[in-house]
């Protein structure tokens, strides 16, 4: 875990270069009175094959949760679950300097923010 604060209220997941963008929105969700844990998970697998409680300290019951990852999101609702969100790609053939890409999927604090608040809502 990157961020762990007491008082949680979310917790973001992010892999590589997304993991800053993750950083960055829940400093945003501070101001706002939001407490978010912010988790980098560079290997599912490694994570997987940790014991239950080790996986229930990181991502712990009842907190809900978005992952952040520039890739398909239908992966990481194995993470989030149903009640979760995702910022990711599920389309493909876009073609623009990367921080256009990155603005038109999605990935900005202000996105991240409102990822968070519709699964806390």
């Amino acid at each position: 875990m990157l961020q762990d604060p007491a008082n949680a209220k979310v917790v973001l997941i992010a892999t590589g270069s997304e993991v800053d963008l993750a950083v960055r929105a829940a400093a945003e969700l501070a101001g706002q009175g939001i407490a978010a844990r912010v988790v980098s998970m560079p290997c599912t697998n490694v994570f997987d094959r940790q014991d239950a409680a080790y996986k229930a300290g990181v991502l712990p019951k009842g907190l809900p949760r978005v992952a952040i990852e520039a890739g398909v999101t239908d992966f990481w609702y194995k993470y989030v679950g149903l009640e979760g969100a995702v910022v990711g790609i599920d389309s493909f053939g876009e073609s623009a300097p990367a921080g256009d890409l990155f603005k038109h999927f999605g990935f900005t604090v202000e996105n991240v923010v409102a990822k968070v608040k519709a699964v806390l809502a």
